[in-house]
């Protein structure tokens, strides 16, 4: 069994009226790793991830997740993925609890199964206050720290992440932090997008820097240093050409 769990070979994305959104990129992920997307808005980031998670279809290339084709094999890619996008899926008119639960019995859990994973996300990210609110009512942090939940909800070995800590306050973003790389540590891949150079350092053992849609440069974080688990230190961002 390969070590990559995401492959992307030259893919390539142009929206209508001609707009080049990615441009020809390369990157591989392995197993249990924490590979950061870094660049500004408008590097391709997001529409990167949209084509690994099946929302879009690549204009060329290929892009391969748990060993299966995005453009080719799109449901067998969804089985092995969760995601956190930038657009707030959650059911609005639903409670967080009811969201929650819907998510578990929606990925075949059991009653109790259900329950007892639902207690460890509410716990784990500080939803009590809210549990009987409305999803529409939520503020734009809650919403996002529910879509987090909803992904540590679920085993899916691929888990995907853009933006997914923008409006949390401090104190909530470092526990996802931790949560991120307690993940890891059980095996679970994580590929992040994020502008804050910070957060990728922190965070990823490897990263990758875009803008206007290729990458410029590769390198890894303090994750990847003597003592972190799986990846060695091989040096900060350096250029690269795809």
């Amino acid at each position: 069994m390969s070590s990559e769990i995401v492959q992307v070979e030259q893919l390539r994305h142009v929206y209508r009226k001609g707009k080049v959104a990615v441009d020809g990129i390369n990157f591989c992920v392995s197993r249990g790793e924490i590979f950061g997307l870094l660049g500004p808005n408008g590097a391709g980031k997001t529409t990167t991830v949209r084509m690994l998670t099946t929302i879009l279809l690549p204009t060329s290339g290929r892009a391969m997740v748990a060993g299966h084709d995005v453009a080719r094999e799109p449901l067998a890619v969804r089985r092995n993925i969760v995601a956190v996008l930038q657009e707030n899926a959650v059911e609005t008119l639903l409670s967080t609890r009811d969201n929650l639960f819907l998510y578990g019995y929606l990925h075949g859990y059991s009653g109790s199964e259900t329950r007892k994973r639902v207690e460890r996300v509410i716990e784990a990210l500080d939803l009590g206050e809210c549990l009987n609110s409305p999803a529409r009512a939520l503020s734009g942090g809650y919403k996002r720290r529910l879509q987090v939940a909803k992904a540590l909800m679920i085993d899916a070995p691929v888990i995907f992440l853009d933006e997914a800590t923008t409006g949390m306050d401090p104190l909530i973003k470092r526990r996802v932090v931790e949560l991120i790389r307690e993940e890891a540590a059980r095996g679970r891949t994580v590929l992040l997008t994020t502008q804050l150079l910070d957060e990728a350092e922190a965070l990823c053992h490897r990263m990758v820097l875009m803008k206007e849609g290729q990458v410029l440069a590769a390198g890894t974080g303090r994750a990847s240093q003597p003592g972190a688990q799986g990846v060695p230190a091989c040096g900060a961002l350096s250029a690269q050409h795809t």
